[in-house]
């Protein structure tokens, strides 16, 4: 018998582990989860699954589990898989992640190829379904010797329509720190006309893009970190644009900005006398003073918001200039914004989150004097807060990349990320079966 090791059960593994489910019976596999917190679980997964507490640095209990494994499969932080990573090389297996791929695991590659094993990275919706639907029509553009003109390529996970009930036509349905912190820790990198172009920071909520996709209406887009490392990654060595982004529904990175101009999203540090603090308090102190000008006030002055602005509806909603206590004893600037926003922009037990999907392609083929444009777009809604699409989309391509491996479908070894076809094919055939369909369209006007 096969044991899949599932380390981490958050917002994203119910897809996962249900998927696993399914095929487990059929092909005498044992299915455990561990994770510190385990009852978010309960009434979630089947019987036969073992649920295990978990505490990760206890390295005894980590080793004694990967060690019973014949694959693990590790959600949770990007920063902890180095850990699970190194147990996992250790003890000869492979390991599957939705994450980003790290130097840390990169590093270990010749000794993963060597042992014949696979780590396989950033499986699941951004990164993921992202590479698999852009290399099989890059692909496909390549095969037929088309000259490419420009590739970009936008992903957002957002709030349904009938559950949009806020200024902000936003809610959370992933980590709420990863949106707190969002394009921190270095200056967004993309090519655009054979130029090379940089946005800091403090810029890049204000550089955006707008982006209307049928039946679903307009969405701004603001740059990812890096789309210059997808260059060799996606094969693309001297195409003329490239651009990946985020995406978010018009208005909301003008407001957003607010904030990362406040210096309100800042990690680094803590904040001093907290305790007893209310939300007005807390942006006060990020402000001049002044014996009798509001919070409000001194606000609108100091980012030159003016009086009739949508922003002040969106800040107002969120309840910062309230005297609210925050509850907090100690916390960083962006550990506070995360928690008010956190309870603002919490799923309902009956809302439903939609993730959003966009690519554009530009090329000219072969004796045409124009070039053709062609979007693909992928959009997909949850059921409830609990089988939500990011869920489904994260899980879902991942959990199948598992099923695959364990049947022998896949034989690459080394560290990979799935922009091959032996990968991207099959998983992308059978998400159609779940509903998870990419619509494609050549436009004029691009």
């Amino acid at each position: 018998m096969k044991n899949i090791l599932i380390i981490g059960a958050g917002r994203s593994a119910i897809a996962l582990i249900n998927y696993l489910e399914e095929h487990a019976a059929i092909n005498k596999w044992h299915i455990a989860v561990a994770d510190k917190e385990v009852q978010q679980l309960d009434g979630q997964i089947d019987e036969n699954t073992t649920v295990i507490e978990f505490d990760l640095f206890n390295a005894n209990q980590l080793v004694h589990e990967v060690g019973k494994s014949s694959i693990v499969v590790s959600l949770l932080p990007a920063s902890l898989h180095p850990i699970v990573a190194k147990v996992c090389l250790d003890n000869n297996k492979s390991l599957f992640t939705a994450s980003y791929e790290s130097e840390e695991i990169k590093k270990l590659e010749p000794q993963i190829k060597k042992k014949g094993l696979l780590f396989l990275n950033e499986m699941g919706l951004d990164p993921g379904i992202d590479h698999m639907s852009a290399m099989q029509i890059l692909d496909k553009i390549k095969s037929a010797a088309y000259e490419l003109k420009a590739f970009e390529s936008f992903t957002g996970g957002l709030v349904a329509p009938e559950s949009d009930t806020n200024p902000w036509h936003y809610k959370f349905s992933w980590n709420p720190r990863n949106v707190v912190v969002a394009g921190q820790g270095g200056t967004a990198k993309f090519i655009q006309e054979k130029k090379y172009k940089y946005i800091p920071y403090n810029r890049l909520f204000r550089r955006t893009e707008l982006i209307d996709i049928e039946s679903y209406g307009k969405f701004e887009g603001y740059a990812n970190r890096d789309s210059l490392k997808y260059l060799e990654r996606y094969h693309l060595e001297g195409i003329p644009t490239i651009y990946r982004g985020t995406l978010r529904r018009p208005g909301f990175c003008r407001a957003w900005n607010v904030f990362v101009q406040l210096g309100i999203t800042d990690d680094s540090y803590v904040i001093d006398h907290l305790d007893g603090m209310s939300y007005r308090d807390f942006i006060n102190s990020f402000l001049y003073y002044h014996p009798s000008d509001s919070v409000e006030t001194k606000l609108y002055h100091t980012l030159h918001i003016d009086q009739d602005s949508d922003i002040i509806e969106k800040l107002k909603w969120l309840g910062i200039f309230e005297d609210t206590p925050i509850g907090l004893d100690k916390a960083t600037p962006a550990q506070v914004l995360e928690k008010l926003l956190t309870e603002k922009w919490l799923l309902q037990p009956e809302d439903k989150d939609m993730i959003v999907m966009w690519h554009k392609f530009l090329y000219r083929k072969k004796g045409d004097s124009v070039d053709t444009c062609l979007t693909s777009s992928l959009v997909v809604e949850g059921q409830n807060s609990v089988n939500t699409a990011m869920a489904k989309t994260v899980g879902l391509p991942l959990a199948i990349a598992v099923k695959l491996y364990l049947q022998g479908e896949i034989k690459q070894t080394g560290v990979h990320i799935p922009t091959n076809k032996e990968i991207y094919e099959p998983v992308l055939k059978e998400l159609q079966e779940y509903g998870i369909v990419f619509h494609e369209q050549e436009i004029d006007d691009c």
